[in-house]
C-alpha cells in the first residue's frame, strides 16, 4: 500500500500530481459547458440581432414605397372574397342536400341557379376594385423593385471602391429613386376609388337585401346569417375609405416595431413578390400544439410504466419491460419520421374514414401529416426520458415512507396513490419537463409528420384542431437555413426563431433544474 502511494506520488505531468491532474481533467467540465454555452448564446445573438435593423429597414419601405397603402384595398378586397367564399359553401351543401335526396347532378344544378347567378353577381359585384388594385399593385412592386435595385447597385458601388477599382466605380450611374414622387400616382386614384367604392357598395347592398329562396331552414338559417356579415361588410366600407384618404407616406415608424412585428405577428412569408413577413406565432404555435399533445400522450404512459416496474412488476417483468422502453431512445429520429409518413400518418387517414367513426371530431381526416401524427411520434421519444427520471425519483422515496403505510394497515395500491406518488412528485414533474425539452428541440420528426404548413391552426374546431397541419420552430430553421443567402433578413430572421427557442429551452431546464433541488430539499 505504501509503496502504491509513492508510485502514484512520483507521477508528475507538468508539476501536477496524479490527483491534481484527475480533479482539474474532470472538474473541467463545468467550465467547458459554462464555455460552450457562451460561445453558442454569442453566435445566435450576434447573427439574429443583425435582424432587428434589416426588418426595421424592411417596414419602412413597405410603406414609402405604397405598399401598405395598397394592402388597404387588398383587404377589402380580400374580405368580399371571404363573404363569397360563405355563399359558395352554402351552394355546396344545397348541392348534398340535393343529391341525398335522390335528384341527379343535372337535376341538382338546374335547382340551384338562381343561386348561382347570385353568387356570379355578388363575386361580380367588386370587379372594378379588383381592377384598380392590379393597378396599384404593379405601381407599388415597380417602386420597391426599383428602390431595391438602387440599393444593391450602392452596395456595388461601394465594393468596387474598398477594391480599389475606383474607375469602374465612378463609371456606375445610379440613378436616384424618389419614393416620393413614385407614390403619387396611387394617391391621385383617391378619389377614382372613392366613387368606384360607393358604387360597390350600392351593389352589395341591393344583393344583401335581396337574397335567393331556399327550400330548407339549415339553408335558410345560413343565408340570413350571410345576410348579417355582409350588413357587417357594408358597414366597414368607410372605415377601409377613412384609411386611405388619412395614409401617411412618411408617418414614423417606431423602432420596437421591428421586434413586436417579428414576436406577434401570424405571418411567416418569405421571398414573396410583394412583401415579406416574419412573425413567429405559427411557428411558436405548432411547436407547442405538436409539443402538448406530445405531452398529453407521453405522460400517462412514461410515469405509468415508471409506477408499474417499480413498484408492481415482478422481476422477471421488469427485466423484459424495462430495456424495451430505453431502447426505443436508440431509435434515430428519421425513421421514425418515416415510419409518421408510410405506417402511422396513412393508418391513422384509412382509419378515420370508417363511417363508425364519423362521429369523432376531425374525422375524417384530409392531411395524413399533422399535429397529431408528430405529436404520437415525439410521444414515442419522449416516454424513455419520462420512464427513467420518474423511476429514479420513485427510487428516491426513503423506503421508510412506504414500511410506515404498510404499518398502518395500507394496501399497496393505497400505498403507491398516497404516500410513494406524492413524495416523489417533484421529480415527476421535473421529469415530465424535461421530456417537454426533448420534444420541443426534435426537428426530424417535425419536419417529417408535421405537415410544414405556416399556419395557425383553427381552434374554433375544437379537438379538431390538432388533425390540422402546422410548422414548427425547429422545423423551419433545419428547412430553409441551408437555402437563405448569408446575411440576408431570411438569414438573420431564422437566428432570431433560433434565439426563441434557445430561450425557450433554458427556460424549461432551469424550471426542471428547481423542481429537482427542490425535491432534494424535501427529501433531505
Amino acid at each position: 500500500m505504501k509503496d502504491a502511494i509513492l508510485s502514484k506520488n512520483k507521477f508528475r505531468f507538468l508539476g501536477l500530481t496524479l490527483d491534481d491532474f484527475i480533479k482539474y481533467f474532470f472538474g473541467g467540465n463545468a467550465m467547458i459547458a459554462i464555455i460552450v454555452l457562451a460561445l453558442i448564446t454569442i453566435s445566435l445573438f450576434s447573427s439574429g440581432i443583425g435582424f432587428l435593423p434589416q426588418n426595421y429597414d424592411n417596414l419602412l419601405l413597405y410603406r414609402q414605397a405604397g405598399l401598405e397603402y395598397v394592402d388597404i384595398l387588398r383587404h377589402e378586397v380580400k374580405d368580399h372574397a371571404a363573404l363569397v367564399s360563405y355563399l359558395s359553401d352554402i351552394r355546396l351543401r344545397q348541392l348534398k342536400a340535393l343529391l341525398a335526396k335522390g335528384k341527379t347532378v343535372e337535376e341538382a344544378n338546374a335547382a340551384l341557379s338562381v343561386l348561382d347567378q347570385y353568387i356570379s353577381d355578388y363575386r361580380d359585384a367588386v370587379t372594378p376594385l379588383n381592377d384598380m388594385l392590379s393597378e396599384q399593385t404593379d405601381i407599388a412592386t415597380a417602386n420597391k423593385e426599383s428602390y431595391h435595385s438602387m440599393i444593391e447597385l450602392q452596395h456595388g458601388k461601394e465594393a468596387l471602391l474598398k477594391s480599389g477599382k475606383t474607375t469602374e466605380a465612378e463609371a456606375m450611374e445610379i440613378k436616384t429613386v424618389d419614393l416620393k414622387a413614385a407614390v403619387q400616382p396611387l394617391l391621385a386614384s383617391r378619389d377614382t376609388y372613392s366613387e368606384l367604392n360607393g358604387e360597390f357598395a350600392e351593389r352589395i347592398s341591393n344583393l344583401t337585401y335581396h337574397l335567393p329562396k331556399s327550400a330548407t331552414p339549415e339553408m335558410r338559417s345560413r343565408l340570413e346569417r350571410f345576410r348579417d356579415l355582409s350588413r357587417q361588410y357594408i358597414m366597414d366600407l368607410p372605415k377601409y375609405e377613412d384609411r386611405i384618404f388619412n395614409w401617411d407616406q412618411f408617418k414614423p415608424i417606431p423602432h420596437y416595431k421591428s421586434l413586436t412585428v417579428f414576436l406577434f405577428g401570424s405571418d411567416w412569408l418569405t421571398a414573396s413578390f410583394w412583401q415579406d413577413w416574419y412573425g413567429i406565432i405559427p411557428l411558436l404555435v405548432g411547436s407547442l400544439t405538436v409539443s402538448l399533445v406530445a405531452l398529453l400522450i407521453a405522460i400517462p404512459f412514461g410515469v405509468g410504466a415508471a409506477i408499474y416496474i417499480n413498484q408492481i412488476a415482478s422481476p422477471t417483468e421488469q427485466n423484459l419491460i424495462k430495456p424495451y422502453i430505453e431502447f426505443i431512445s436508440a431509435i434515430p429520429s428519421v425513421v421514425l419520421g418515416f415510419f409518421g409518413i408510410a405506417v402511422l400518418g396513412e393508418s391513422l387517414r384509412l382509419f378515420s374514414q370508417l363511417e363508425w367513426m364519423s362521429w369523432f371530431p376531425g374525422f375524417p381526416i384530409k392531411e395524413r401529416l399533422n399535429i397529431f401524427t408528430a405529436g404520437a411520434l415525439l410521444a414515442l421519444m419522449a416516454v424513455p426520458t419520462i420512464f427513467t427520471l420518474t423511476e429514479d425519483a420513485i427510487n428516491n422515496v426513503p423506503r421508510a415512507f412506504k414500511e410506515a403505510s404498510y404499518a398502518l394497515g395500507a394496501t399497496r395500491l393505497q400505498t403507491i396513490i398516497k404516500i410513494t406518488i406524492p413524495a416523489a412528485l417533484s421529480g415527476i414533474i421535473s421529469a415530465i419537463l424535461l421530456g417537454l425539452g426533448r420534444v420541443l428541440g426534435e426537428t426530424m420528426v417535425v419536419l417529417l409528420c408535421a405537415g410544414g404548413r405556416i399556419q395557425i391552426p383553427d381552434f374554433t374546431q375544437g379537438i379538431a384542431a390538432v388533425f390540422q397541419p402546422v410548422h414548427t420552430m425547429t422545423g423551419i430553421i433545419a428547412q430553409e437555413m441551408g437555402e437563405v443567402p448569408q446575411g440576408s433578413i431570411h438569414f438573420h430572421a431564422l437566428f432570431m426563431v433560433g434565439i426563441v427557442l434557445f430561450l425557450l429551452s433554458l427556460v424549461i431546464n432551469y424550471l426542471a433544474q428547481l423542481v429537482v433541488q427542490k425535491y432534494k430539499i424535501s427529501i433531505g
